[in-house]
């Protein structure tokens, strides 16, 4: 399952709340954009309020945590807060006053609320991944293997084919389903090196089927990719892959 990198509580950590005291973890930080206001006669457009001054260091940390406390709730997609009543748990915690959940009933309920919603997007990129899967291989010139594995030859070469103890070359360009790129080889101008047996299982499988000098689109089910687990910010859990694989040669 998906591990929190951080949970809500703990944006607020360095010992600041009281209830997150011994259980934090790490969540990504992303600033959601502020909406667009259009502006008319009749409805003058909003000003933001002028920022708070900031006279001493722990004014400076409170603005500080402050603004990590939002970017972290804005990047895991919550819009619903209740600002007034977070305020007010926080000023209670920072008492010592008691507050609605206990440290440990806290971080019970921020767990089981973030693992629910990584399920919840899981699910949809699961389906969107299989639906993709399913009208791709009906194409012309697609092979399907008994792992599901997808995979259309572009170019054959006429080397031999690497073992999965080998070592290979590669040029590859990987992107979602939807085309989004996250990893491209190509771009970097670069070629990579790297054990047959120390990539994602599509990969593997792929690999020794193909002749050295031969260029593959591959199309990987999410259970020979990274299955139920992300991949850095750009992969979610569940996601189908598509790349796009250049043999260039087996290192000696």
């Amino acid at each position: 399952m998906y591990k929190l990198e951080k949970t809500i509580l703990a944006a607020l950590a360095f010992g600041v709340l009281t209830i997150a005291e011994g259980n934090a973890q790490t969540i990504k930080k992303t600033t959601k954009p502020a909406a667009t206001v259009k502006k008319s006669a009749a409805t003058p457009a909003k000003t933001s309020a002028a920022p708070a001054t900031l006279k001493t260091k722990a004014d400076s940390l409170s603005a500080a945590i402050g603004v990590s406390f939002a970017n972290s709730i804005a990047s895991q997609g919550i819009t619903d807060l209740n600002a007034d009543l977070l305020t007010q748990t926080v000023k209670a915690a920072l008492k010592g006053e008691k507050t609605a959940f206990t440290s440990d009933e806290a971080n019970m309920f921020i767990q089981g609320y973030f693992t629910k919603m990584m399920e919840e997007k899981g699910a949809v990129v699961r389906k969107e991944g299989e639906k993709f899967l399913e009208e791709n291989k009906k194409k012309e010139g697609v092979v399907t293997t008994e792992s599901g594995l997808q995979y259309q030859i572009i170019k054959t070469g006429d080397g031999p084919k690497p073992t999965a103890t080998d070592k290979v070359k590669t040029h590859y360009h990987g992107t979602l389903p939807n085309g989004t790129v996250f990893d491209s080889s190509v771009d970097r101008g670069e070629p990579v090196e790297f054990p047959v047996n120390g990539v994602i299982k599509g990969w593997t499988e792929a690999l020794q089927l193909m002749p050295v000098g031969s260029k593959w689109k591959l199309f990987v089910p999410y259970q020979l990719a990274y299955g139920e687990r992300a991949a850095g910010p750009q992969i979610p859990a569940y996601s189908a892959l598509v790349f796009e694989v250049e043999l260039l040669e087996i290192v000696k």
